[in-house]
């Protein structure tokens, strides 16, 4: 039950607040922290409690729900265990940072924080393919509400335009969770599958494109900074934080091990685009004027690594994606709720109207100084542990040539030109008489940050903890990924060195194409 009881801790809170949001502001927003912060020491037990040495599902929990094959299904292993500590940790943080930004429907903002808990935790325990969609879908109806309701000018026309998006890739995914239903004994049981499945090729990219929209891959990124320009600050950091790593969550639990052929086969094509998602994403995170923005184009670049590493088919490259993920989430969480406080502050996010600001604010400019050197991946700091691994992974193995991994590197240097020539235009120089009045942080505003920085020092350090967990289920994935490349190479060889091979082989594929058609 510890698992059931982390994933609907959060909706307990929303119940309580549409009771009792009578009481006032100050009762609700100290509900909507209380649950925060008991569900996330609750989740410490996922942790705690969890063995590293073995791959298998943990904390497994299933029940008969609908006939027909569906149940409600759950559980964790390595690869999903961060993504859920790493919402249960921001959550709470995004409540704490919100508490006297929020000035209408209070009550409202507080319980779809919440209820979006709910349904980004459930994504990442479901081991129900029925399951997973109706968490997956459940969680836009909360962050359609924080966009359209609390976020800017532009709302409805940002919101419209996420959920087109992800509907669009919801779509296709639900004809490929159907049709692996029907191959599956009709049954959704993610534990159950194995191909190889028909059709795997039109699976593969049912499913891909439904998570490349989520991450977002290029070209399919167009949603994400308008969602992002718009959204409250802690909307923002929720979206780059947790729900863009359901799209790399979705490439590794569903991409990759359960159609590997097809993995194979795309991949040229789909690091291409992700090496083009981070020189692309760099370059226009480089010339934004709106610091929101720039932070928003940066989380292009920033995970066009981790689907380089996803696809690098190797150990270290995907255990790099893995905790990269986690660092973005908290490097560039942190980068937005740096920008929302600024803004409270000036009421702009337009870097020109900035500078000189470390003289005014020196605990916001050493805070935000280290966040910058975090999201540029300075050795030391949780950014260049993910970076190097991904970088070094692909390199070393043999999915695809070494020219991506060349040019991927650029985006390394090109994040450090856009992120260190927007600190110092907006903390170095003169100081605008506009600014001279800006107090520094508040004592809520720094015990929001400290446990991001505390996390962002640690992973640097000292990853092994955060890496340890997830070594084994990472492993299982690349043995699926690679068990088949083999075996499919020695055979092409072998035709390519005995003819008569060759004519056998296309003899007996035409054989059994007549019997199909004999059939039918």
């Amino acid at each position: 039950m510890l698992l059931s009881t982390v994933i609907f801790l959060p909706l307990l809170g929303v119940i309580a607040i549409a009771l009792l949001r009578g009481l006032g502001a100050t009762a609700v927003k100290g509900i909507a922290l209380g649950i925060g912060l008991l569900t996330f020491i609750i989740s410490l037990g996922l942790y705690t409690g969890f063995n590293a040495d073995t791959a298998t599902f943990q904390l497994v929990e299933q029940k008969n729900w609908i006939p027909g094959g569906v149940s409600y299904h759950i559980g964790v292993d390595g690869i999903s265990l961060w993504l859920v500590l790493l919402t249960t940790f921001l959550t709470p943080v995004c409540i704490l940072a919100a508490w006297n930004s929020v000035e209408k429907g209070l009550s409202g903002f507080m319980m779809s924080l919440l209820a979006l808990e709910t349904g980004m935790l459930g994504v990442f325990c479901a081991l129900d393919l029925f399951l997973f969609f109706v968490f997956w879908e459940s969680m836009l109806i909360p962050m359609y509400f924080l966009i359209g309701i609390w976020g800017g000018e532009r709302r409805i026309y940002a919101t419209v335009k996420f959920v087109l998006y992800t509907m669009a890739g919801s779509a296709l995914m639900l004809v490929g969770i159907l049709a692996l239903y029907f191959q599956n004994d009709n049954s959704f049981d993610l534990t159950t599958l194995s191909g190889p499945f028909e059709h795997s090729d039109l699976l593969f990219l049912a499913f891909f494109i439904a998570f490349a929209i989520k991450v977002p891959l290029f070209p399919f990124h167009t949603w994400l900074p308008d969602a992002h320009v718009e959204a409250p600050t802690v909307g923002s950091v929720i979206l780059a934080g947790v729900l863009l790593k359901m799209g790399t969550y979705g490439i590794i639990r569903f991409c990759l091990p359960l159609f590997p052929d097809a993995a194979e086969k795309f991949t040229p094509l789909i690091v291409t685009l992700a090496v083009i998602g981070i020189i692309y994403g760099a370059l226009v995170a480089m010339v934004q004027p709106d610091l929101k923005k720039l932070v928003a184009y940066s989380s292009v670049s920033h995970l066009g690594f981790v689907v380089l590493g996803l696809f690098s088919k190797s150990s270290a490259g995907i255990q790099g994606s893995m905790l990269q993920m986690v660092n973005h989430g908290l490097s560039t969480g942190a980068l937005f709720l740096l920008v929302g406080m600024i803004y409270e502050r000036r009421h702009s996010r337009m870097i020109v109207d900035f500078g000189g600001l470390s003289k005014r604010m020196p605990i916001f400019a050493t805070i935000f100084m280290i966040v910058t050197l975090s999201s540029i991946g300075l050795p030391g700091l949780n950014g260049f542990v993910g970076e190097y691994m991904i970088l070094a992974g692909s390199f070393v193995g043999q999915a695809f040539s070494k020219v991506y991994v060349v040019f991927a590197t650029a985006g390394v240097i090109l994040a450090a030109v856009y992120m260190l020539w927007m600190f110092q235009r907006v903390m170095f120089g003169t100081l605008d008489k506009t600014n001279e009045g800006l107090p520094d942080l508040n004592a809520r505003e720094i015990v929001v940050m400290l446990p991001i920085l505390l996390f962002i020092v640690w992973i640097g350090v000292y990853p092994k903890p955060f890496l340890s967990k997830m070594e084994k289920s990472v492993g299982v994935v690349v043995t699926k990924v690679q068990q088949t490349e083999p075996a499919m190479g020695q055979l092409e060889q072998q035709k390519s060195r005995d003819p008569k091979l060759a004519l056998q082989e296309t003899l007996r594929t035409q054989h059994e194409k007549r019997e199909k058609e004999a059939e039918q």
